[in-house]
């Protein structure tokens, strides 16, 4: 059974970088694609970016264009969100989730999830 656990959050002010990760137990992952989604308070969840299991990514929020990369690491059984040029409008729990092959930009997709992490874009 594979199981997901994200890491990195935290606060951060307008303009600053994280980066999150999303380790992997259970089963490698070099045969899943790997989406990051978030949640802010009051809102649905929305696709962020995704990874496939052959490293072609797939960008599901515009908003993230050009400041946001995704990134895996199959050595280390692990997939990264590189964050940069961070907003307020950023501050929401990261999840990451898991589904064998190809990307998809639907929560209900993915078979496996994480279980958090917060990010707070706070001056």
């Amino acid at each position: 059974q594979l199981q997901l656990v994200e890491s990195g959050g935290g606060l951060v002010q307008p303009g600053g970088s994280l980066r999150l990760s999303c380790a992997a137990s259970g089963s490698t992952l070099d045969y899943y694609a790997i989406g990051w989604f978030r949640q802010a308070p009051g809102k649905e969840r929305e696709g962020v970016l995704c990874i496939s299991h052959k490293g072609q990514s797939t960008n599901y929020a515009d908003s993230v264009k050009g400041r946001f990369t995704i990134s895996r690491d199959n050595a280390k059984n692990t997939v990264y969100l590189q964050m940069n040029s961070l907003k307020l409008e950023d501050t929401a729990v990261y999840y990451c989730a898991a589904v064998w092959g190809m990307c998809g930009s639907k929560g209900g997709f993915y078979d496996y999830w994480g279980q958090g992490t917060q990010v707070t874009v706070s001056s």
